[in-house]
């Protein structure tokens, strides 16, 4: 491998090609003369695994505050998306979800939920960030160590995946967007700085999913949830059905510990049956399984706080899951990865690559975006029996409280609905929730009976041989 000039004062370095590094590379074009983005897989040509990315065989929703984000940053790229098969669902109108706190009625509302697989998501914004002039991605090529010193990055040093052989790659700025196991904390390291502060909430949850045919094709279903309950002591357990791409449902199991589901193929509907409603378990009683049962246990929240550290390097910013994961039962990472891209391209609008102090005022911006939505997940996270990690502050625990006591109002009342979908989405901040006609809302509560069944509509019902009014799913 070669080694590149001694200074590239117009280059960026994204490190992983995954949704955060594809974002954070689209924020930068325009600002770089050259950006690499570097991934240590071989990337797919379409729509296929890879091993840097496991948890895409899981259930994946982009959330209509990201879809917004990602537009900004790449214009087109949501009717690529579904020229591509990626599916639009309204909500709350194509939802049939249980809360904890009860049935959300069907409304027309302003957001929604892209569904697709993750392969498909990432192969369609990969294309279109390949095609954006300046960007390469450079595939089979690991970053192994930050090249420069604790008071400024200057690149990275590289290694080629196939053959071992190193190299140093410079750069103005360097962007880690490795993912999960982002090695970030030991490259900070590496060149002298001071550990991170670095925090985690650990449930236990462990996934199980399946692609069925979907009985109706690739014609029109809604996204059918069913959320854990918080009885004390009792293990989180619930399920989601995603109508994805070629006629096919992506249901999802879920369980923290105590009570997580199986790999077992039999087990499969069982589980689904046990939870608080049996509506995803009939659903795919008489459905076709496309597929094996895949399981991961790779759901802990970790957060790092780079933000607050007291010192940072010139030249580095890390973003995505390398700054932040989230139990992935809650659809924020691809959103959050968005927001913290447009975050960089705003932060570049207003200093030129390499200049003094952007590094430090992006990583700010970032750590900004990350902390309404690691509030709301560790909050819930934190109720299960067996969570592994630190209490919640009082402030994260009344947080908490109060979205419970919104969501039993948003059964019945629209405007809290409504509210609670734009905060869930991403397409309102989480201060959203505490807007005076909101708040006097949730404090009235519910006053009057909750919707007690499902409001899934009879011919939906009817595709999946389902009777209306079936004990396992009344109207």
């Amino acid at each position: 491998m070669s080694t590149c000039t001694p200074t590239a004062p117009g280059r960026a370095v994204v490190l992983g090609a995954g949704m955060a590094g594809l974002l954070a590379a689209a924020a930068l074009a325009g600002h770089a003369e050259e950006v690499v983005v570097l991934d240590r897989d071989r990337l797919p040509a379409g729509a296929a695994p890879r091993k840097g990315l496991p948890q895409a065989r899981h259930a994946h929703l982009l959330m209509s505050g990201g879809v917004r984000t990602v537009e900004e940053l790449l214009p087109g790229t949501q009717r690529s998306w579904a020229a591509a098969g990626v599916r639009r669902i309204g909500l709350p109108d194509g939802l049939v979800a249980q809360s904890p706190e009860g049935w959300y009625p069907r409304r027309p509302g302003e957001e929604y939920v892209l569904t697709g697989t993750r392969d498909l998501l990432d192969a369609v914004l990969r294309e279109r960030v390949r095609a954006l002039p300046g960007v390469e991605l450079r595939e089979g090529t690991e970053a192994v160590a930050l090249l420069g010193d604790a008071r400024r990055v200057t690149g990275v040093r590289v290694r080629d995946a196939a053959t071992g052989a190193q190299g140093s790659l410079e750069a103005a700025l360097v962007v880690d967007a490795s993912g999960r196991g982002a090695q970030s904390l030991q490259r900070l390291a590496g060149i002298g700085l001071p550990p991170v502060r670095e925090e985690s909430v650990d449930s236990g949850l462990v996934y199980a999913s399946r692609f069925f045919a979907a009985p109706g094709g690739d014609g029109p279903f809604p996204l059918v949830s069913v959320q854990p309950d918080r009885v004390a002591g009792r293990p989180g357990q619930g399920a989601v059905l995603v109508p994805v791409e070629d006629g096919r449902w992506l249901v999802t199991l879920s369980g923290t510990r105590g009570g997580e589901p199986s790999r077992e193929e039999g087990e499969f509907e069982r589980f689904a049956r046990r939870l608080r409603h049996p509506l995803i378990a009939d659903l795919i009683a008489r459905a076709t399984p496309l597929s094996g049962v895949h399981l991961t246990r790779s759901t802990v929240n970790r957060r790092r706080f780079h933000e607050r550290s007291s010192v940072w390097p010139e030249g580095f910013v890390a973003t995505g899951d390398a700054v932040a994961t989230f139990n992935p039962v809650y659809g924020q990472g691809m959103s959050v990865a968005a927001r913290s891209a447009a975050v960089l391209r705003a932060v570049l609008g207003e200093r030129p690559l390499g200049s003094a102090g952007l590094a430090r005022r992006a990583q700010r911006r970032i750590g900004r975006v990350v902390a309404g939505s690691w509030e709301l997940a560790v909050g819930e996270d934190s109720t299960y029996p067996g969570v592994v990690g630190r209490r919640p502050p009082l402030g994260t625990r009344l947080l908490h409280g109060y979205v419970q006591r919104m969501m039993r109002t948003a059964t019945v009342d629209p405007l809290v609905l409504r509210s609670l979908m734009a905060v869930m989405t991403m397409s309102a901040p989480v201060t959203e929730l505490l807007r005076p006609a909101v708040a006097l809302a949730v404090a009235r509560g519910p006053g009057r009976t909750r919707p007690d069944g499902p409001p899934i509509t009879a011919a939906e019902l009817a595709l999946c041989g389902l009777e209306p009014r079936r004990p396992a799913g009344p109207c």
